[in-house]
């Protein structure tokens, strides 16, 4: 870390305290927010309005589906799981995908697949088609969930990636919001048209992304990676801070990619990547201490974060208003708008908040607060259900524990594990290695989602919520031990701050001490380090 001054650009950084001038004492300013970048990531992200959508519309749309198709519960339930199950195919393929056409072409195809997915559940006559729809949407939902998160990061400056890399979750919380209107917009309609409408609706903003997204640049080390480095240094010349940092990203671009450095031709010749073959094996096989750690920590982050029960909470809210006394259909909804509104605005807190406090900090406070808000909302709905008249403070009280839990999830846990699990990764492992984070967050999600009805059912609505504050506790002591500081690093110099687990701090420290009695050689690179 620097200090006082930059000497990076002075002709004669020790020169006479009389030569200098008053600017020369004044603090060094924060690098204002990239636009082009912040355009890029918007972009990319918007993809995320897919999943958001189809998870907020679906929770009221069930309703309706089941009394228009007179579909069991066990039906509805396989209905609402089962997309997060479909979209392991697309988040499977958009790895390699994304490696052979690019990750903006990938978007593309994310979109136009959920279109078509849209287009098949909103002209749905039978259970059996809806489910076809179904199948159709989850893969480009498994698609969209995976490269955006890895596009954003990749196109992002350090020092407000964690912001950018945030986006996709904000969209998705977005999309959510917007299902949830959908809900109450279209409730007013028969039965038998008013999901059609619901499901049908979602095939709009995918047209507008897939086109819009063909205005994007590609990511510059995608570019890289096939020898296309006129366009990488053009991209980047556009989404760093500086001229410097541009050129600073493109030479660790370079030696991850296995570039030389004096090669500074606009079209090289790259060695061909084998697609993935020789990438699984180097990370599932024969990995390195410090991989091995990255793939624990990418894969744990996204289990825990659908195993304390978000999806449950999401899908279902209208169900747990149901059990918490909210009778009427009209204000369930309405009261699940609300849950909707709350996770968008404290996820717009948490994007101004990643690159100021750190992931760490706010991962641990939020999982913190999950905990308390899940075990009072277990509290809660028991009393309800164990008392044979109304309880108003109980009512009120598990109504503000939902909205408190989503409040918790999202200002740490829901934007942090796709920030995190997308900038750890080495350049040459990232898209395989994120896809495996991803289809592992889809599965537990869709274990949830498919069981959440059947579990309550078996140990209570309020044992459900004491089971999901037993997992999110479990996730804090994993995150509070295996989960070093990533806020500030570039992506190429992640891989120091893993391989030692437990010990991390200590490996941590030794390398700042390195760092430290290496300073007085060697030229000061400013804001590329994290602080514990």
């Amino acid at each position: 870390m620097a200090t006082g001054q930059n000497t990076e650009g002075d002709a004669n950084p020790r020169q006479p305290a009389l030569d200098r001038t008053l600017a020369d004492f004044d603090p060094v300013k924060k690098p204002k927010r990239n636009k082009f970048a912040f355009a890029c990531a918007t972009l990319a992200s918007m993809t995320s309005v897919l999943l958001g959508y189809d998870i907020g519309v679906m929770s009221g749309a069930n309703i309706y589906i089941q009394d228009d198709l007179k579909i069991s519960d066990l039906q509805v339930a396989l209905l609402v799981g089962t997309l997060n199950l479909y979209s392991l195919v697309g988040s499977a393929a958009a790895g390699r995908t994304s490696d052979r056409i690019g990750r903006r072409y990938t978007i593309v195809m994310a979109g136009a697949i959920f279109f078509l997915g849209s287009i098949l559940m909103g002209f749905a006559t039978n259970y059996a088609f809806l489910m076809v729809g179904r199948f159709v949407a989850g893969v480009g939902v498994g698609y969209a969930l995976m490269i955006a998160p890895v596009y954003t990061a990749e196109v992002s400056p350090a020092s407000s990636r964690g912001f950018l890399t945030s986006f996709p979750e904000v969209f998705i919380n977005a999309g959510i919001l917007l299902g949830y209107v959908s809900n109450y917009a279209f409730s007013k309609l028969p039965t038998n048209l008013g999901w059609r409408f619901m499901l049908g609706i979602g095939a709009i903003p995918s047209v507008f992304l897939a086109l819009v997204v063909l205005g994007m640049p590609e990511s510059p080390r995608w570019l890289v990676m096939q020898g296309r480095l006129g366009e990488a240094r053009k991209v980047l010349d556009k989404t760093s801070d500086s001229k410097e940092e541009s050129q600073q990203r493109l030479s660790e671009i370079k030696e991850a990619a296995g570039i030389p450095q004096d090669c500074n031709d606009d079209i090289v010749h790259v060695q061909k990547q084998s697609h993935g073959e020789g990438v699984w094996k180097e990370l599932l096989i024969y990995p390195t201490p410090s991989v091995r750690h990255i793939l624990i920590c990418g894969i744990g982050i996204h289990f825990f974060q659908q195993a304390s029960g978000i999806d449950a909470v999401v899908l279902y809210s209208p169900r747990i208003f149901e059990k918490a006394g909210i009778t009427s259909s009209n204000d369930k909804l309405l009261a699940t708008v609300a849950v909707g509104f709350t996770k968008t605005v404290f996820i717009l807190v948490a994007t101004f908040l990643l690159d100021r406090i750190g992931r760490r900090p706010l991962l641990l406070s939020s999982v913190g607060g999950m905990v308390l808000s899940l075990a009072t909302l277990g509290f809660g709905l028991t009393m309800i259900d164990h008392s044979d008249e109304k309880l108003p403070w109980a009512v009120a009280l598990s109504i503000a524990m939902v909205l408190a839990y989503v409040s918790f999830f999202s200002i740490g846990m829901g934007p942090i594990t796709w920030v995190y699990s997308s900038e750890i990764f080495p350049l040459k492992l990232r898209a395989q290695g994120t896809s495996m984070g991803v289809a592992v967050n889809r599965v537990t999600s869709g274990v949830i989602s498919t069981t959440f009805i059947l579990l309550y059912k078996a140990i209570t609505i309020g044992g459900s919520f004491f089971l999901f504050a037993g997992v999110a506790a479990v996730a804090w002591l994993f995150f509070y031990a295996c989960l070093p500081e990533t806020r500030g690093r570039t992506l190429e110099d992640m891989e120091v701050l893993f391989g030692s687990f437990f010990k991390w701090r200590s490996a941590l420290k030794d390398e700042q001490r390195k760092e430290v009695s290496g300073e007085n050689g060697g030229q000061i690179q400013m804001g590329t380090k994290a602080q514990e």
